[in-house]
């Protein structure tokens, strides 16, 4: 085992690393950018070191600066915990280089699964459903040809990156050829790669995700799914396990489907695997996420397993400690993406102090966040101010808990998402479970 790993990253995930590495025994070296230098979390590691000023390309994301730390720290493993650099597999390679653990998955299993274009073919030839579509796109007629023939709508996508960039719905062809030019370009700038393919639109479909995680001796598991179909911009805002709409027999199916498309990849580490399923139960591969999800913690509540303490283990070598057989899955737990964002705005981001605060609590919640009174959200990063889980034995029960919970926080100084997650857990259709990918919008449009 490790004695002393960096986290690269920031905010609620890098507290829910160090509180990991704790428990694990581990030392732990946090990097911060100016921005951050008055981050709570950073008095519970063993060394804090500033990497630059608070732009991400400057300190989060510069490769460079990560590593000097790393190296003048002594550390044996670096964790990206999500977003920045964990999905970067030139940054994997470099830690490797200079004799430090990635704790992530191999450099060519992320430039393999972690890119779309490239997870899409290897899902065809594994026999994983994927959607109707094209490569990456090399001309325009080409895009159009292939648009009209599986048939409008269709989505542009970028092959690299996630987060909802880079990504376009078009109806016809003018709106096709134009996608693309905006889609290109916002995924060049976000990812460093430009390329974009197109698929079929699945109309009504739920976002269905399946946990994966293996070891590096060959072991692999999958933890069940999560019900992400409750997003805005292509960015979830809740989150739930198990799915209302997926059977006990689809769970086997889809997890034994990520499952073969993580080994074909060369896959260990933890990892999601995104499917789009249709009104008739049919599913379509959408991607994979090569890290720890945002939402990991529901899944955690209900198969109890640490997913960040077994992302440890697996990089220093361990074999999973559970075989697929051994994994129950107990009660319903639902999760609320808390952000600064204004939603009657287009959910405009609202940086700024936050004023009076106060915590949910009680029996059966979670509240997964690095905020205090007085904090201040700053403008360069990410608006997440905390994840609210809660764990019950039914989705009636956690629905009810969730609520609770809600009207019981306090966030004042900021414009937060409360009020729309309030009114989503008081909404017929989500409680009825019936939704998808959809449904924020088409609320917002009868409001």
């Amino acid at each position: 085992m490790f004695t002393r790993i960096l986290i690269a990253n920031r905010g609620e995930i890098a507290l829910r690393i160090l509180r990991a590495c704790q428990d694990l025994g581990i030392g732990t070296v946090c990097v911060y950018s100016e921005a951050d230098q008055d981050a709570g979390y950073l008095k519970y590691a063993d060394e804090a070191i500033c990497i630059g000023p608070p732009q991400a390309a400057k300190s989060y994301l510069d490769i460079s600066r990560i590593v000097s730390a790393a190296e003048v720290s002594d550390v044996e493993a670096i964790h990206p915990g999500y977003g920045f650099l964990s999905e970067n597999a030139h940054f994997a390679e470099i830690c490797q280089s200079c004799n430090i653990d990635f704790v992530g998955p191999p450099p060519e299993a992320t430039r393999i699964l972690g890119n779309k274009a490239r997870c899409r073919e290897l899902a065809k030839k594994v026999g994983v459903p994927t959607v109707a579509g094209s490569d990456p796109i090399d001309n325009e007629e080409k895009a159009v040809a292939i648009a009209r023939e599986v048939g409008y709508p269709v989505m542009i996508k970028a092959a690299a990156g996630g987060g909802g960039r880079g990504m376009r719905m078009a109806h016809n062809d003018v709106s096709l050829v134009s996608g693309i030019m905006s889609a290109q370009a916002e995924a060049g700038a976000a990812f460093g790669d430009g390329s974009v393919f197109v698929e079929k639109y699945i109309e009504r479909a739920r976002h269905i995700e399946i946990q994966v995680l293996g070891d590096r001796h060959g072991n692999m598991v999958h933890l069940g799914e999560r019900d992400c179909s409750l997003q805005r911009r292509h960015q979830k805002l809740v989150e739930e396990t198990p799915s209302p709409v997926v059977s006990p027999e689809l769970r086997a199916e889809m997890g034994a489907a990520a499952v073969k498309l993580a080994r074909a990849g060369g896959y260990f580490s933890a990892g999601t695997v995104e499917f789009l399923l249709d009104p008739h139960g049919r599913y379509y591969l959408i991607e994979m996420n090569t890290r720890i999800q945002v939402e990991h913690g529901i899944t955690e509540l209900v198969t109890g397993v640490d997913l960040v303490r077994e992302q440890i283990r697996i990089a220093a070598g361990e074999k999973l400690s559970f075989s697929q057989e051994d994994i129950r899955w107990n009660g319903v737990a639902i999760e609320c993406r808390i952000n600064a964002e204004d939603p009657d705005n287009n959910f405009r981001p609202c940086p700024g102090q936050i004023g009076r605060f106060f915590p949910p609590g009680g029996p059966w919640v979670r509240w997964d966040s690095h905020v205090y009174s007085g904090y201040v959200i700053p403008p360069y990063y990410d608006s997440m101010v905390g994840k609210l889980m809660v764990h019950r034995p039914t989705r009636a029960d956690a629905i009810t808990c969730m609520r609770r919970a809600l009207e019981e926080i306090v966030i004042e100084g900021v414009r937060t998402t409360i009020p729309l997650h309030l009114e989503i857990f008081g909404h017929t259709h989500f409680i009825r479970g019936q939704v998808d990918t959809n449904f924020v919008e088409g609320y917002f449009a009868k409001k």
